[in-house]
């Protein structure tokens, strides 16, 4: 962790990116074809910020600035602009035919992000997708996202991958640093002269191996720092997906509050998808954020602590009865509830 820290004092060489305004930036995950009503909702429940997905071929400049233009017309904030093209790149990860020509696109998506003033992207460096096993019920009978070892498969852009080879062989620990190193060597140069900070997500779930592909880079605490030191960069960071955290329980080597704490104390915790699940693996499922078996308010006070000043978003959220929105706004009413409880509680300390 010392030789991490240590590289990454390198970054000082490098264009300095804009430093964070204070706060949490609580934010909503919507589709670029969001309704005017969605919007409407969306203020009322008192949240300033927008997670935008796009759809395929929709990465493009000229989208970019006509999402933002919605987005700021009605008064509220765009935090970053999101694509299922530009992470889990199985040519990237395993380093596959038409690997430069994926980097090559993904230069020019960071490059567009940035002319188009907005400051962050999410990458995951998965490359057989997130696996899941069959919905099942949690508490009250919402559907929610489940896993177990025995039934697992992967999923990502229409692909399906599954137990023992997802791509017909096993690769080594050694092969996939050597991918990412060539990879975010490439990346991160562009990032930073674009003024766009690249938040890692960590892979879900964090099993030590999946379809014969090693998930040691952004499966544990020490792949982590190992590849923010490779990447020496001030544009490249994490988006800590807690949930993702909590998945992997011990075998993440930190537990999801000492992870907050470090990756705060280093200056790269950027992003954090703020939701629960009921155990670590080898079997969970996700629920509400009140009914795992993290302390959420905990986790809340630390981040208000760490003076996190990223975006925090709700996600994979049960499907509660009525309707999309009701599970959305349970979650995010809870989540500014808690933040506010946070603040009260830390001033007055």
């Amino acid at each position: 962790m010392a030789a991490a820290a240590a590289a990454m004092s390198g970054e000082a060489m490098a264009k300095p990116l804009p430093p964070l305004t204070p706060g949490i930036k609580i934010s909503m995950q919507v589709g670029e074809n969001v309704t005017p009503e969605d919007l409407a909702w969306i203020k009322q429940m008192g949240v300033d910020y927008l997670n935008v997905q796009t759809g395929k071929d929709r990465g493009t400049l000229s989208n970019f600035l006509d999402i933002k233009k919605r987005v700021e017309a009605s008064g509220l904030k765009l935090w970053n602009i999101s694509n299922s093209d530009n992470r889990n790149i199985e040519e990237v990860t395993l380093n596959l035919p038409g690997r430069d020509a994926k980097i090559e696109w993904l230069k020019q998506y960071i490059r567009d992000t940035g002319k188009a003033g907005i400051g962050y992207i999410t990458y995951a460096h998965m490359a057989n997708g997130i696996w899941s096993s069959p919905r099942e019920s949690t508490r009250g009978g919402a559907s929610a996202r489940a896993f177990n070892m025995k039934t697992a498969q992967g999923v990502w852009n229409g692909k399906t991958y599954a137990n023992p080879l997802s791509h017909g062989r096993k690769y080594s620990k050694e092969e996939l640093w050597d991918n990412y190193t060539y990879f975010i060597k490439q990346i991160a140069p562009v990032a930073e002269e674009s003024g766009v900070r690249i938040g890692i997500h960590p892979d879900d779930p964090p099993v030590p191996e999946l379809g014969g592909i090693p998930r040691h880079i952004f499966g544990t605490f020490d792949g982590y720092m190992k590849a923010l030191e490779i990447a020496n960069s001030p544009a490249i960071g994490v988006c800590l997906c807690c949930g993702t955290w909590m998945e992997g329980g011990k075998s993440t080597g930190k537990d999801v509050y000492g992870a907050v704490r470090e990756f705060a104390r280093i200056g790269k915790l950027w992003k954090i998808h703020f939701r629960n699940v009921t155990a670590p693996i080898p079997y969970f499922v996700e629920t509400y954020i009140d009914d795992g078996y993290t302390d959420m308010y905990k986790l809340m006070k630390t981040l208000v602590e760490v003076d996190f000043r990223g975006n925090l978003i709700a996600d994979h959220v049960p499907e509660m009865s009525g309707g999309r929105n009701n599970g959305w706004s349970y979650s995010m009413g809870y989540i500014r509830a808690l933040y506010k409880a946070a603040q009260a509680e830390l001033k007055k300390g």
